[in-house]
This record gives C-alpha cells, sequence and structure tokens, in this order.
C-alpha cells in the first residue's frame, strides 16, 4: 500500500497544469543580470555529468538500515531499540544482517538490502566495484551546536541559538532538506534550482530544462531563473491523444480540443501570454517524448531485464536513466533528477513494513545501478538518498516517531564506496548525541557537507557555492581546497 501508483485522470491532469507553468524555464534562455557574471566566469571542462536525487519522504528509520555489526555497539543498539523478538522490540537479529567489508565491517545493512550489500562491498553484479558508501548522523543544521548548547535552547535559555525552524516537522524538514536554508526564511528556490541558475547557460545548449522531476513540482529544483521540467515514468506530460477510430477516448477527445484552444489566439494580454506559455510548454513536453521513445533512448533487452516490472520505483529509475542516455539530443551536459518514493512515516508498525519497502529500494537501486554500468555512464552519475529525517531510537510501541540525524546513501562510479562517511553516533539512550524524547540525535554532520560534495563534484566552483549553499561557509571554507566529506573520488 506504500507503493506509488499510476496516474489516474485526474492526477495527469493535475500534473500536467503544474507542468505547464513548471516548464516555463524551457523557454527562458536568459539568467538575470545578478549572475550574469558568475555563469560567464563559471568555467570547467564540458564533459557530461548527472546527480539524481531518492528522496525517501516520510521519514526513513535509517538506523534499521545501517546498523552496527561489532558486538558491543550491536548490544548498545540491542538495549536502546528493543532486544530482537521482545515485546514491543525493534532491533534486527544480528545473524541476519548483511555485514559490510573492511574498512566498514563493524556495521551490516539491513536483511532486504542484498544489491546494498553487493554495492559497498563490491561483490556480485558489483564484483571489484565498490559503488556506495554512506553518510551517518546527517541532518539539518544552520551552524555547529552540541548537544548542551541545544539543551539550553529548548529550555528557552538562548532563543538566538540558530536551530532549524520547526525540527521533527515532515513539512518544514524536507523543505529544508530540499532548499538547504533551515533557519525557515522564506525560500521559493532550491539548492539544485540555484544550481542550475549557475550552470545551465554554460554547459547546456537547447530549450530543455537541466531539472528533471520524476515526483511532480518540489522546490528542490525550482531556482531564482530556472525551474524544473515534471515528467512520468513513460515520458513526457502532454495534452496529446490519438483521437481516431469508432469509439476515441474521452480524455483524448478532451485533450485535442484543449490543443485547439491553445492554437487560437486572444486579444487580453494576460489570456494570451497564458495560452502561448501553454503551448509552448505542451510543445516542449511532445519534443521530449519523441525523444524518449528515439531508438537512442532504448536501453536494449538485456539492459531492460534489469528492472523488476511490478516495482514502481524501478520503473521511474529506469525512465531516469533513458533522459540520462539521450542528453546529447536534449542539449545538456548537466542534470539533476528528483524522485520521490514514500511511505515511511512508520509509527505505527516499522519491522514488517520497511522490510517490504527497503527490499523495493533495493531492488529498484541495483536494477538501476546496473544498468549505468552496463552503459558504460557509471562514472557520469552520482545518487544520493535523503529523507525529512530518521526516526527515534527507542520504541513507541511497534513503530517509531519523528527524530532528526539521520543515515545517507551515496553511489556511483566517481564514490569512494565501502565506506562510512561522518561519524556513526553513540546510540545510548540519553547519551552524547541523544538530545531527549526517545532518542532523537543531533546530526554531527551537516547536509550542507554532503550537498557541498555532491556540488563540487557536479562543477559549481567554490565561488558560487555559497550562493548555492547559503550555510556553507558555517560548516567548511569553499576556498580551502579540501573535499567537505571526501566521498567523491578525484
Amino acid at each position: 500500500m506504500n507503493q506509488p501508483t499510476p496516474l489516474s485522470r485526474r492526477g495527469f491532469l493535475k500534473q500536467l497544469n503544474c507542468a505547464a507553468i513548471g516548464s516555463s524555464a524551457i523557454l527562458n534562455t536568459l539568467l538575470n543580470l545578478r549572475l550574469a557574471n558568475s555563469v560567464a566566469a563559471q568555467g570547467g571542462p564540458l564533459d557530461n555529468k548527472a546527480l539524481v536525487c531518492i528522496f525517501l519522504s516520510g521519514g526513513m528509520d535509517s538506523f534499521n538500515m545501517l546498523v552496527p555489526w561489532e558486538q558491543s555497539a550491536y548490544n548498545t543498539y540491542s538495549v536502546t531499540r528493543g532486544a530482537f523478538g521482545s515485546d514491543g522490540g525493534l532491533a534486527l537479529d544480528r545473524n541476519l544482517l548483511r555485514q559490510l567489508s573492511a574498512p566498514s565491517a563493524n556495521y551490516g545493512l539491513h536483511p532486504s538490502c542484498a544489491n546494498l550489500q553487493a554495492m559497498a562491498n563490491g561483490t556480485g553484479a558489483f564484483a571489484g566495484k565498490r559503488r556506495l558508501a554512506f553518510v551517518s548522523n546527517i541532518g539539518t543544521l544552520v551552524q555547529p551546536i552540541t548537544k548542551a548548547q541545544f539543551n539550553e535552547w529548548e529550555n528557552g535559555n538562548n532563543a538566538a541559538l540558530p536551530v532549524p525552524k520547526a525540527l521533527f516537522s515532515h513539512s518544514d524538514q524536507i523543505e529544508q532538506w530540499q532548499t538547504a536554508v533551515p533557519q525557515g526564511l522564506a525560500q521559493l528556490s532550491g539548492w539544485a534550482g540555484r544550481c542550475a541558475d549557475i550552470l545551465s547557460a554554460y554547459y547546456n545548449t537547447g530549450g530543455n530544462s537541466m531539472s528533471i522531476s520524476l515526483g511532480g513540482n518540489n522546490v528542490f529544483q525550482v531556482g531564482n531563473s530556472t525551474q524544473q521540467f515534471v515528467i512520468t515514468p513513460g515520458g513526457a506530460l502532454s495534452f496529446e491523444g490519438n483521437t481516431g477510430g469508432a469509439n476515441p477516448n474521452p480524455l483524448q477527445l478532451k485533450n485535442s480540443a484543449l490543443q485547439n484552444t491553445l492554437n487560437q489566439h486572444y486579444t487580453n494580454l494576460l489570456t494570451e501570454s497564458f495560452s502561448q506559455l501553454t503551448k509552448q510548454s505542451n510543445d516542449a513536453q511532445l519534443l521530449f517524448q519523441t525523444q524518449f521513445d528515439s531508438a537512442n533512448a532504448q536501453l536494449g533487452a538485456s539492459v531492460d531485464a534489469l528492472f523488476p516490472p511490478a516495482n514502481y520505483l524501478a520503473t521511474t529509475l529506469k525512465a531516469v536513466v533513458k533522459t540520462i542516455k539521450i542528453r546529447s539530443l536534449l542539449g545538456l551536459r548537466r542534470q539533476t533528477f528528483f524522485v520521490n518514493y514514500g511511505g515511511w512515516d512508520h509509527h505505527g508498525e516499522l519491522l514488517n513494513t520497511q522490510a517490504g519497502m527497503l527490499s523495493t529500494l533495493d531492488a529498484a537501486i541495483g536494477a538501476y545501478q546496473q544498468a549505468l554500468e552496463m552503459l558504460g555512464l557509471q562514472n557520469d552519475v552520482i545518487s544520493f538518498s535523503a529523507s525529512d529525517f530518521s526516526r527515534t531510537l527507542r520504541s513507541n510501541g511497534r513503530g517509531t516517531d519523528h527524530a532528526w540525524g539521520a543515515n545517507a546513501m551515496i553511489f556511483g562510479g566517481k564514490v569512494d564506496g565501502g565506506r562510512i562517511f561522518g561519524t556513526y553516533p553513540d546510540l545510548t539512550l540519553d547519551g552524547p548525541n541523544d538530545v531527549g524524547r526517545g532518542g532523537r540525535l543531533l546530526p554531527s554532520t551537516s547536509a550542507d557537507l554532503y550537498f557541498a560534495e555532491l556540488l563540487r563534484w557536479f562543477g559549481v566552483s567554490s565561488g558560487n557555492m555559497s550562493y548555492v549553499l547559503p550555510n556553507v561557509a558555517n560548516f567548511w571554507n569553499p576556498n580551502s581546497g579540501t573535499p567537505p566529506l571526501g566521498f567523491v573520488l578525484p
């Protein structure tokens, strides 16, 4: 029941109306003057790169994805989470964990994560290729803070401390992960969108947006001068339809009527502008569909066979692979993708539901990364996970509640796989990382460092990093010459 479902007629039209507006960046080839000098000075090789965000909305319990395997640390985990098999216990059976190899042999993955284990260890289909790494205890921060400082702030004794707005709130934390502005200032742009503001004019040609969403409209890919381009796993959103035959589909007739309406000219300036914007957006979608369906976009039988057909996330990631494959047809040397896989808000039941969802995630990611390898695209793509937050370490009976610090995944040919970056926290209740209320962990690694490492690889210069990530200098000096975390290979 947590699986996304294909678009209904109503959902199709709703997304289409959004896309007509959200695709307006396709029509805009000029950056505002404020950014012109930054773009002109961007420089860098005209290579091909893509960033793919897999957003696990709802707040994944990532401390049951990446788990201590070393016995003493596992014992602490077991006590905190509730022993395996006990009433309300959330700890996984140590004997079933999928152990990582050195240098991360003290940790294991959830039993459902066979492909992730192979990607991290360089085994199985990824023999000799360590493609997956982790960043531990990562979360939204405005500036580094200590547990003592946070406790003072929470008790009302340090109201000026810059703490992310509305901690533990789904909507606010999703927004903050996507905007990289956790102080809660009004933000109409996301960090991938601001990245597009900087890079698009230098790296890309033609009229296609580099910000491609397979998860509907999002703030993540909205810039100050760029917008996202919304597609579906089947390709473009469009009004077009075949109206032939004795019994034409009513929706197709309606789409044809709408298209005819868009072809009219209006004396009212606002109506004419909206009509032309919508028509041009629709034309762009139709052009994309032609390219998406072209022979150049086809993956081949052996690659197609990798993707399990009943797995909607796998089908979505297959569309990402196809869109990367036709990047030259789209005139794109830089692309960002947004994929959403929701349903991780496991308040009432964690173990069984998460096991099923992780199995879906594991199968989709395994197929997707194998496809990139087979097509020779592995070094051009870095994919990464994000989520609202992790969950409380202590069980609320059968599930968990909203927390803060989490574990994230990054994978690709240029990732230093098999390693855990950041600091895996002490999982003791009321320990050095626990800020209370059932085991909410204070992040030891800012999400800004995670984003900055990705952006540095993607081509954002040190001089432009603060435009994309306004708080990054609180955690790392972009001019230092050293990587923020080090998970990208030289």
